[in-house]
């Protein structure tokens, strides 16, 4: 279906018309159209104009509104100040609008003109650690890009850049080696938490015997050696820490309820085979040179504390191999085998200085160009309560699943509290959507490069910006068309709208323009921030305008529950791109 014109872009429309019959010499000029709070829509474009004229910015706006002829999209335009236009729409053009956006089933999103392939690098838990507070950001922020880019029409090709070598994994190895029954598990199957615990008790008795017996600290050496030279017996070790911690890592992301496959875990040793080449190409092209046996590329505007230039180090002197060169060969491998046209990195905005020089060295070597851009959306630190980094009781980073599960705990009590008829399987089920949304809109309710607290008696709150908030009103309106009867959303362009009426059905046109800024600017939080409105606006309007009782008129019942359908509709359709589900009972 052709993509639904929201009634912004119609009021754009005629007011460009008008003002190339009033002023032809002013060619296609721009009306700067924008919502008002002092009318629907304000136009600012004629002051610019006037100045490129050399006239009057309030008579050339008189002259132009009296060059608009009466039509059913414009109410009323106002000459406001120096030239701005305040305009109000109809009553018959907002639900017209909306009767158009209702018959599709992508709600007036446009898809984008410029769709490409991106690839975003997001969710990269290490392998044989357990997931703490400080992945949860990375999985959020990067997997509602992921849906929000999708629904717009963007290929979108996910990676989850594993931690998956290094020379830990010798340490690992070695004793996994010496203690082969360590990783043995009793029962056939085993949950995502058992096999964590058992790499964190390895890890741990690993490390213990690493530090203190230095026979096995020099075995444990020769094993990175031997794994980075691909020793099969060594390798099928390996490979037995990275199984292991996929049960965990896929456990978490389910309760995280996030959807994560195993062809798009490429960590970093996907990359090996192309370290070398990488390190040749960048040597031979002059964009990475020798200092002090290390492969270095430099930058002139980035230097130490000391003034000396800080350069990116691809290969080390000893011959082994830095992030750098598996960040450089994964761009080669997006750019050159995925076709990507944009490479999205979701990482900590504390690894911005790396990303920078890793994007500079790969636009040198013309790996990036006009044709294919890299951006790294930064994030911020998750706060505790004080507004310190956050921590246990005893200073220790907060488990993950440990965060969830008190998330999902408060949700499930909040739920209990307000429930009437659910059953504790529905209360269970209830709790985990409501404190998994909870967490996510927490999240994406900040703008991504901001720190934000970590607060779970706000996150699960029915007040507020919050998306408990969100979740009770869809929920409010579903129930309404369980008290319907045989009434029927059906839109009616010829009554006449209350003003929260008004004020819903002109936000309500807003959605595809919000979820097309959204992935323009890599930007999930001002989605949230439309649906928090979005709901706000919606509560207004069921206070002020009745649906149900006292019952109104037949066509205005109607006209309402048409716009609770289409408001309900928006608030799944958000929700969902922010990975939060919506439940129909609470």
């Amino acid at each position: 279906m052709a993509s639904v014109p929201s009634l912004a872009s119609t009021v754009q429309q005629r007011l460009a018309e008008g003002l190339s019959a009033a002023l032809p010499e002013a060619g296609s000029a721009d009306p700067l159209l924008r919502r008002s709070d002092r009318a629907d829509f304000q136009a600012n474009g004629i002051l610019a104009l006037a100045k490129q004229l050399k006239g009057n910015p309030r008579e050339l706006a008189t002259k132009v509104v009296e060059g608009i002829p009466a039509n059913d999209v414009l109410k009323e335009i106002e000459v406001s100040g120096p030239g701005f236009l305040n305009i109000t729409v109809t009553d018959e053009a907002i639900v017209r609008t909306l009767a158009a956006r209702a018959l599709d089933d992508r709600l007036g999103v446009p898809f984008a003109a410029d769709a490409g392939t991106t690839v975003i690098d997001y969710a990269q838990p290490n392998v044989a650690k357990e997931m703490h507070v400080g992945h949860l950001r990375s999985a959020v922020i990067g997997a509602a890009m992921v849906e929000i880019l999708e629904f717009t029409g963007e290929k979108v090709v996910r990676r989850h850049h594993i931690g998956d070598w290094g020379t830990q994994f010798g340490m690992l190895i070695q004793y996994l080696e010496e203690h082969p029954h360590e990783l043995d598990h009793k029962d056939a199957e085993v949950s995502g938490e058992e096999a964590m615990s058992n790499l964190d008790r390895l890890y741990k008795a690993a490390r213990k015997f690493f530090d203190s017996d230095e026979e096995f600290k020099t075995r444990a050496r020769r094993r990175v050696v031997d794994l980075q030279a691909g020793d099969p017996q060594t390798l099928a070790m390996w490979q037995k820490f990275v199984d292991e911690s996929k049960i965990y890592f896929f456990s978490v992301f389910e309760k995280l309820d996030m959807d994560i496959r195993d062809p798009d875990i490429v960590g970093e040793s996907g990359y090996n085979d192309m370290l070398t080449e990488t390190c040749r190409i960048l040597e031979e092209s002059g964009v990475a040179v020798r200092s002090n046996g290390a492969l270095c590329v430099f930058f002139d505007d980035i230097k130490g504390p000391d003034g000396n230039p800080t350069p990116l180090i691809v290969q080390k002197s000893d011959g082994g191999f830095g992030y750098a060169a598996t960040d450089l060969s994964a761009i080669r491998d997006r750019v050159g085998n995925l076709k990507a046209t944009t490479l999205l990195y979701v990482v900590d905005a504390r690894q911005s200085l790396h990303f920078k020089m890793v994007f500079e060295t790969a636009r040198r070597a013309g790996w990036l160009n006009e044709d294919v851009k890299a951006v790294q959306l930064a994030f911020g630190t998750v706060l505790g309560k004080d507004g310190k980094p956050f921590k246990t009781r005893e200073g220790e980073t907060v488990r993950l699943v440990d965060l969830l599960d008190e998330a999902i705990d408060r949700a499930a009590s909040v739920v209990r509290e307000k429930a009437r008829d659910l059953t504790e399987d529905e209360i269970a089920e209830r709790g985990a959507q409501v404190g998994i949304g909870a967490v996510k809109y927490a999240d994406l309710s900040t703008s991504a490069a901001r720190d934000y607290k970590f607060d779970l008696d706000q996150m699960v709150s029915l007040n507020g910006d919050t998306s408990v908030y969100l979740q009770y009103a869809y929920a409010r309106i579903k129930s309404i068309f369980g008290k319907a009867g045989d009434r029927t959303p059906l839109a009616h362009p010829e009554l006449e709208l209350a003003p929260a009426e008004r004020a819903l059905g002109l936000h309500l046109d807003q959605f595809g323009e919000t979820v097309a800024e959204a992935a323009a600017e890599y930007a999930p939080h001002k989605l949230a921030a439309y649906l928090y409105q979005l709901a706000s606006l919606y509560t207004t309007f069921y206070d002020q305008c009745p649906v149900i009782k006292p019952e109104p008129p037949k066509e205005v019942a109607e006209n309402r529950l048409f716009i609770c359908d289409l408001t309900a509709r928006t608030l799944h359709q958000g929700m969902a791109l922010l990975g939060i589900r919506t439940p129909e009972r609470l």
